[in-house]
């Protein structure tokens, strides 16, 4: 018999098992200019947070080229070097709300990293899940274009190593930002064994992913969302579209862009979740990765820029992933 000790030991490690970590110290390193929405504060808050909860921590590698190639052309990978090289005198403006600094380049490549390592290690058996904490975020990364604070597509770039290195037929990718994923929309559109599924809200930035964009044969599901939509709304619209289409497609592995700007105290748009319902979309994802893929599922962080909301509600999420 276990002692009263052993047992709480136990118990703490039954519902804190099952979960890796992937980050890298350069992701902080990547520095946008003042001000900016997307800084390393961001990551910080989140790895701070994570500090209470027991996961094993992996370095987040750099990501190979033929993995990037498989969502971004040679061509425009290799265009962003000029970029990289001018960025030891000043910070590179790609878009209207995209930079990169001296130390962007390795997080950039470490962040796509992290997502195919993770893929890798759930694929291995290495564990049942893992939570990539990286910044830049990616799910607004087109094939060739960097956008709205994204260069390369995190979790696209994970789902095709999924396909093409593990060999499997059906991904799915659950996107929950606020803001539509429209790169890995664009990935989804043109492969059928990618199921996309996303929760936003609209209008709103990057004014993509509408209802009637459903994909190949239905393998991409809209749920737009209208400004001030609160839990009730965001529950149903997952229970009757998003968590069905998940269900019916039956994934061998399902991906999760999880951003945390649907929460009502960010600043960047209009809708009123709070907390509790990304524990509940932690709960109800990892019911369904048990029922289809033998409970393996990676998430990778996207947005969230409120920095408390942006912490507590990555905590919720991940803390009902691991629970038992």
């Amino acid at each position: 018999m276990l002692p009263l000790g052993g047992l709480r030991l136990l118990s703490a490690w039954r519902y804190m098992r099952g979960m890796l970590l992937f980050t890298h110290p350069s992701m902080l390193r990547h520095e946008p200019p003042g001000g900016h929405a997307e800084h390393p504060g961001r990551l910080q808050a989140v790895l701070d947070a994570l500090e209470s909860v027991t996961l094993e921590r992996r370095v987040s590698p750099h990501a190979e080229k033929e993995a990037i190639a498989r969502v971004h052309p040679y061509g425009y990978i290799n265009a962003l070097e000029p970029a990289f090289a001018e960025t030891a005198d000043a910070r590179v403006r790609l878009d209207p709300d995209t930079y990169i600094s001296s130390g962007s380049r390795e997080a950039i490549y470490r962040a796509a990293g992290a997502c195919v390592a993770a893929v890798d290690a759930v694929m291995n058996d290495e564990d049942d899940m893992a939570f990539c904490a990286v910044r830049p975020p990616g799910h607004h990364a087109e094939p060739l274009a960097p956008m709205g604070f994204c260069i390369f597509n995190n979790v696209a770039i994970g789902a095709l190593h999924a396909l093409e290195a593990h060999g499997l037929n059906r991904v799915a990718i659950v996107d929950f930002d606020v803001h539509h994923g429209n790169g890995t929309q664009t990935v989804a559109e043109s492969e059928s064994r990618l199921m996309f599924a996303s929760t936003h809200q609209a209008p709103l930035y990057p004014g993509t992913g509408a209802r009637n964009e459903t994909g190949i044969g239905g393998n991409v599901v809209n749920a737009p969302l209208p400004a001030g939509a609160g839990s009730v709304e965001w529950r149903a619209a997952m229970e009757s579209r998003v968590l069905p289409a998940l269900d019916a497609f039956a994934p061998e592995l399902i991906l999760v862009s999880a951003g945390f700007d649907a929460h009502k105290a960010d600043p960047l748009a209009q809708m009123e979740l709070e907390t509790d319902d990304f524990a509940w979309a932690g709960q109800r994802l990892k019911e369904l990765a048990l029922r289809h893929c033998k409970g393996k599922l990676v998430s990778t962080l996207e947005g969230g820029y409120d920095l408390a909301a942006l912490a507590g509600s990555a905590l919720a999420y991940l803390e009902a992933l691991q629970r038992d």
